[in-house]
C-alpha cells in the first residue's frame, strides 16, 4: 500500500517528498515551565523535559498526509530525534544494545548523542564511570546515594558533541539545552535518581552496563559546505549554515532540523516545505535543495 506520502508501509526508502513534523512534548519531573527562545508561543502547563521532533507520534504538517502521525506512513523511521530541556538531574541512566533490547522483544537498543545547544558556565554530564569502578560498587552506591561519585563528569559547552553508545552509564545535569539524536527507543533502566518517588531499573541496568565504552566528545570535522558533527554506526550528523540556496544530500534515510532562521526545502518532486527552528522536515534518499538564511543539521541513519 502506497500513502500520498509516497511510503510503502515498512519500506522507508520509498518515501520520495519532504514533509515536516510537528514537535510533540512530552512532561518530565525534571523539565522546564518555559521552552523560549525554541518555542516561545507554546503554552506551558506543566514541567516539559523533551520536545520529540520526530517520534512516532509527531503529527505531520505538510503535504497530502497532513495530520497523520509519522508511525503511520513510516513506521520504522530509524532515528528519534529531541530537544531536552533539563531544569534539574536527570536519572543515572544506562540504555541496552540492540541485542540486549532484541532479547526482551524490542526492536533495537538506544545509542544517542548530544549537541549542546545552550549551556551555563560550569555545565557538565555525566557520562562513563570511572576507571577501576566495579559492577558491585556500582549497585551498593545506588541504595547509599554515592552513584554520582563513581561516574566521570565533563564540563561542556556550546557547540560540543558528545556521543553516548548503549552500555553506558550517563546522566545531564541542569543548565543546558540538547538536541538529542538516538536510535528510534525509549528503553531506559534508571539506576539512581537523587530520591525522587520513581520506578528504579538497578538490576536490569547492571545487566547491559559497560565498564569501558567508547562514549566522549567528538571533535568536529570540516567538510566541503557543512561542519560533521559526529560519524557513527547508527547516525551522522552534519551542520549547516547557509546563505543561499545549497544542495543537501541524503545518503540514508534522515531529517533536517531547524536551528536559526528560516529557509524552504524542494524536493524533486517540486514540492516546497517551510524549515523553521525546532522542528525536523522528514526527507528522501537523494537530495532536495535549501534555500534562504538558516542554521540547521542533517540527521541521517546510515545502515537503515
Amino acid at each position: 500500500m502506497m500513502t500520498s506520502a509516497g511510503c510503502i508501509l515498512g519500506d522507508m526508502t520509498s518515501i520520495n517528498t519532504p514533509f515536516r513534523l510537528e514537535p510533540k512534548f512530552s512532561e518530565r519531573i525534571w523539565g522546564r515551565r518555559t521552552l523560549a527562545p525554541w518555542y516561545p508561543d507554546v503554552e506551558v502547563k506543566e514541567l516539559i523535559g523533551e520536545a520529540w521532533l520526530s517520534g512516532p507520534e509527531s503529527v505531520i504538517l505538510t503535504g497530502d498526509d497532513r495530520g497523520k502521525m509519522l508511525a503511520e506512513v513510516a513506521p520504522n523511521f530509524p532515528l528519534l530525534v529531541k530537544i531536552l530541556f533539563p531544569e534539574e538531574k536527570l536519572s543515572v541512566q544506562v540504555h541496552p544494545n540492540d541485542a540486549e533490547a532484541q532479547a526482551i522483544g524490542q526492536a533495537r537498543g538506544k545509542t544517542e548523542c548530544w549537541y549542546v545547544l545552550d549551556a551555563d558556565p560550569g555545565a557538565t554530564v555525566a557520562l562513563g564511570i570511572k576507571p577501576g569502578v566495579t559492577l558491585e560498587q556500582l549497585r551498593a552506591s545506588g541504595p547509599a546515594g554515592t552513584m554520582e561519585d563513581l561516574i566521570e563528569m565533563v564540563p561542556v559547552s556550546v557547540g560540543d558533541m558528545v556521543f553516548v553508545d548503549a552500555g553506558t552509564v550517563h546522566a545531564i545535569g541542569p543548565g543546558v539545552t540538547l538536541l538529542e539524536v538516538q536510535q528510534t527507543s525509549d528503553i531506559t533502566y534508571r539506576l539512581y535518581d537523587y530520591g525522587r518517588p520513581r520506578e528504579m531499573h538497578l538490576e536490569q541496568g547492571l545487566a547491559v552496563t559497560k565498564l569501558k565504552t567508547t562514549a566522549g566528545k567528538r571533535a568536529p570535522r570540516p567538510m566541503d559546505g557543512f561542519v560533521r558533527l559526529i560519524e557513527e554506526r547508527y547516525f551522522v550528523v552534519d551542520r549547516f549554515e547557509i546563505v543561499a540556496e545549497t544542495v543537501v544530500e541524503f545518503a540514508g534515510i534522515g531529517c533536517l532540523v531547524g536551528l536559526s532562521g528560516k529557509a524552504v526545502v524542494h524536493g524533486a518532486d517540486g514540492s516546497e516545505v517551510e524549515l523553521v527552528p525546532g522542528q525536523a522536515v522528514i526527507c528522501p534518499i537523494g537530495t532536495v535543495t535549501v534555500s534562504g538564511a538558516a542554521g540547521f543539521v542533517r540527521c541521517v541513519a546510515p545502515e537503515a
